[in-house]
């Protein structure tokens, strides 16, 4: 069997590259492609739909918004009386508590210094993660109750809606 210059180099050179490929895995021990699990629509929609359904339990009309691990809206929910503007400020809470993954309501002090004048962030009570079996699936943002602290309350009923469902993935 004859072999050119050119294939043994093609070889030689193929098998370095699986080779180095090899040793940079085994270097730093990272995978190479990342999964994310993600909610699908309709738990998303049963975390909003829950959300929504706490605060009507106390007599409030709100604006929901339920975002994905990358922070982009899933699930928007507005209930009749409820003003746009809490459309906007629950995206806002939603994002801002799975960016830092964490309750806004634990960070609302960053806000006083720099971080508070980056656009698109809200450092007010209202917002959670949605957190099962040790992963993070996306958050929730609620905006129109008379205070943050009820908006936040109504949030964890419904991420605690889900919770149990992704418990078991």
């Amino acid at each position: 069997m004859q072999f050119t210059k050119n294939a043994i180099r093609n070889t030689v050179l193929a098998a370095g590259l699986a080779l180095s490929g090899n040793a940079a895995m085994a270097q730093s021990d990272q995978p190479m492609t990342v999964s994310i699990d993600r909610l699908s629509m309709e738990m998303a929609l049963k975390a909003a739909q829950a959300t929504m359904e706490a605060c009507r339990e106390e007599g409030i009309q709100v604006g929901v918004t339920v975002v994905d691990r990358g922070g982009n809206e899933q699930v928007v929910l507005r209930d009749v009386l409820a003003p746009d503007l809490t459309l906007r400020i629950s995206k806002l809470k939603a994002y801002t508590a799975m960016s830092f993954n964490s309750a806004t309501s634990a960070i609302e002090d960053r806000g006083a210094g720099a971080l508070g004048h980056v656009p698109g962030l809200m450092f007010g009570a209202g917002g959670v993660t949605i957190e099962a079996g040790g992963k993070t699936y996306g958050a929730i943002g609620v905006s129109g109750a008379p205070s943050g602290e009820t908006d936040e309350m109504c949030a964890r009923k419904g991420a605690e809606a889900v919770a149990m469902d992704l418990e078991f993935l």
